[in-house]
């Protein structure tokens, strides 16, 4: 009681400079290690896609190498296994210390479903390393439950950051994704310093990230807007139908295949058949990252039907149980979905695709101000200006779902969703589930009466 009078007794200033003073190393170290294993897993990646585009037998290995995987989890990471959904869940209420190996498990995991040719992201894998790096500092430190939480939203905003070289967005990434329309201001400060450390080590490994350009973007109008506007609601939807899509899958797998490690399996060998039924000169773009597609989105027409064959590959396999992340998918969904769009949307192709490429993000991820500020970061503040408004457009129209379960609905985006605030979206959508069974049953029931 003494201590804390005498605290409250001092400058507001003095006491912010002492937790700074405490903060600051802390978020620091945060940094260091999510920008390292940062680094290390984009460097893994790059080895991993250059002997698959090399050898592309390795295709044949994908189901296998799923199995492998999927026993790897189950010998020694059934704790972790639920990922950046564990990751978020400990963030809202601190209890066990995440367990380490979620490192090296998901670094291993994603290798493989890269190297063997799934389609898949690598900012899952980035905000695992971050948080359980961080968390690891928790009782070492001595921190209270509340600090803990702060502790691991650095963590993700260190990964989120290094991995994407996008310190802004990172920063607010982590107070961002934990809650549907809230902020948590008090980890502002640790956040911002671990997203900017983070970025800077992974840098100074000689790791380089992509560079994309617009080529052209016109003055900012009214007719710009609107059409922004509906981009940014057709990018909202897309997000939507991706997260959808993946849950879908995944509640299917597990309802007809009990056997955890036979899932990806499954998965592997429809998206082998896939790839060389339809023949590999049309579908090896859809698999892995994606990176050169995304790139060709800013310089080229490109397929109308790219997005959607990426979106359905990266479902099936990350929903059968495959290890990395959904970003970057969505990232190639909405770039060539943007590009699909300059068909019909008198916007410049590069513009609409810089435009997909955060606006599909910002309605599945459910993080518009992030995403607004990757814009800025990646395309400068002109075209960002058009970005943001999609992105805020995709945030309204892609409803209450996510490709997080674990993230909460803080605040509705419609007051007709009132009922929903405070769930996840896991209980919304399981919710809804049982609502739309209810429903038919109804139906059926008024049917055998008529």
């Amino acid at each position: 009681m003494p201590e804390t009078r005498t605290r409250r007794s001092l400058p507001e200033q003095l006491l912010l400079l002492i937790d700074l003073g405490r903060w600051i190393p802390i978020a620091a170290l945060v940094g260091i290690l999510a920008g390292s294993a940062s680094a290390l897993l984009l460097v893994s990646l790059n080895y991993a896609t250059a002997m698959r585009e090399q050898h592309v037998w390795l295709i044949l290995l994908l189901a296998p190498a799923g199995w492998v995987m999927a026993q790897m989890y189950r010998r020694f990471g059934a704790s972790v296994e639920a990922g950046n959904n564990l990751v978020l869940e400990q963030t809202h209420n601190p209890t066990a210390v995440i367990p380490v190996r979620m490192t090296p498990l998901i670094l291993i995991g994603t290798f493989i479903t890269h190297l063997f040719g799934g389609s898949a992201g690598r900012e899952g894998t980035a905000i695992q390393t971050g948080a359980s790096l961080a968390d690891q500092l928790s009782r070492p430190l001595g921190l209270a439950p509340h600090e803990r939480r702060i502790l691991l939203m650095a963590g993700i905003s260190a990964g989120f950051a290094s991995v994407f070289g996008t310190p802004l967005a990172g920063a607010v990434f982590g107070i961002e994704v934990l809650a549907i329309g809230t902020l948590s201001y008090d980890a502002i400060a640790p956040c911002f310093m671990a997203a900017f450390v983070g970025d800077l080590v992974t840098r100074a490994w000689h790791v380089q990230h992509k560079i994309y350009r617009v080529s052209e973007t016109p003055a900012m109008s009214i007719t710009g807007v609107g059409y922004s506007m509906i981009a940014g609601a057709a990018f909202g939807l897309a997000g939507m139908g991706f997260a959808r899509l993946t849950h879908a899958i995944a509640r299917t797998a597990k309802k007809h295949i009990p056997n955890p490690t036979l899932r990806p399996v499954v998965g592997g060998f429809i998206v082998t058949t896939a790839v060389f039924a339809i023949g590999t000169t049309y579908t090896l773009k859809y698999l892995g990252l994606g990176i050169p597609t995304i790139v060709a989105s800013f310089n080229s027409k490109l397929p109308v039907y790219d997005f959607a064959a990426k979106g359905l590959f990266t479902a099936i396999t990350l929903g059968t149980g495959f290890k990395g992340g959904e970003v970057t998918p969505l990232f190639y969904i909405g770039s060539t979905l943007g590009n699909a769009l300059s068909h019909i949307i008198p916007l410049p192709s590069s513009l609409l695709a810089a435009m997909g490429f955060v606006a599909v993000f910002a309605g599945a991820a459910n993080t518009p101000i992030a995403s607004t500020l990757m814009a800025v970061e990646l395309f400068g503040a002109e075209a960002g200006a058009y970005a943001g408004i999609a992105c805020v457009l995709s945030y309204l129209f892609s409803g209450h779902t996510g490709i997080y379960n674990a993230q909460r609905v803080g605040r509705t985006k419609h007051q007709s969703n009132a009922s929903e605030e405070g769930l996840t979206l896991g209980d919304v959508a399981k919710m809804r589930e049982e609502l739309e069974t209810a429903l038919v049953l109804e139906r059926a029931s008024s049917l055998k009466t008529d």
